[in-house]
């Protein structure tokens, strides 16, 4: 299974449902980043449209949708999304083989490029939070767990913990995709993020892509922050 290889590992989240606001921050990080991520609170507020206003500024964008339902229904929305021109979109590794299988081949048969990878575990969740949902073991022993399925079922990564790489690596191999949120420069605040890592921290231990929201959107230059991260990773 082959991977996309960027240059540029650093995607912004784009986390605001305002149209214009979230051009603004595109166009202002675009050009220091490698792509763009769009989450729920932005395609509820905007739907398609707003989607494929994104896609049109020419960067990869990663729709972060994180589906999960009955294969059926999967299958469905994952032909929608890839008709938008995303590079990237997700699914919950916890919806199963056949759901995960079933948003491949929907996708692919759009756009054969389309990566599809897999919500392990959020990375608002510690270990605390695993045991209160009833998964057995470890958060990492989970997040393997989940990966090794994903894998199994054709997906080309998931999303994880930097703090789980290295774990997944030797589970799943090096053309494995990781794309890593939870990702704060030194002295960021952490806010509601619990298992995270500095931008030169997860790209040293093997991320692939790495997801930086408010210390990119939430800056009075969201260029310059950009800007600021990209040359810490060089």
């Amino acid at each position: 299974m082959s991977k996309p290889r960027f240059s540029n590992p650093i995607f912004v989240a784009i986390d605001t449902p305002d149209l214009d606001k979230a051009l603004a921050i595109a166009r202002a990080a675009g050009p220091h980043v490698g792509g763009l991520k769009v989450g729920l609170e932005f395609i509820t507020a905007q739907g398609p449209d707003g989607v494929r206003a994104m896609t049109r500024l020419g960067y990869p964008v990663f729709a972060d949708v994180k589906f999960h339902d009955i294969p059926n229904t999967v299958a469905g929305a994952s032909r929608e999304i890839a008709r938008l021109g995303v590079s990237i979109f997700n699914v919950h590794a916890s919806g199963g083989e056949a759901m995960m299988r079933a948003a491949k081949n929907a996708a692919s048969a759009i756009n054969p490029g389309m990566k599809i990878i897999a919500v392990t575990l959020l990375t608002s969740l510690d270990e605390n939070d695993v045991a209160a949902i009833g998964c057995r073991g470890t958060a990492a022993e989970q997040v393997v767990r989940l990966a090794s399925l994903a894998q199994k079922s054709g997906l080309d990564g998931v999303v994880c913990s930097a703090h789980e790489i290295a774990a997944i690596r030797k589970a799943c191999g090096d053309d494995f995709l990781l794309v890593v949120p939870g990702i704060r420069p030194a002295g960021a605040d952490l806010a509601d993020q619990r298992r995270v890592m500095t931008p030169r921290e997860a790209v040293d231990a093997g991320a692939d892509i790495i997801v930086i929201g408010r210390p990119i959107n939430a800056a009075a230059d969201p260029g310059e922050a950009a800007r600021a991260i990209r040359e810490s990773l060089k």
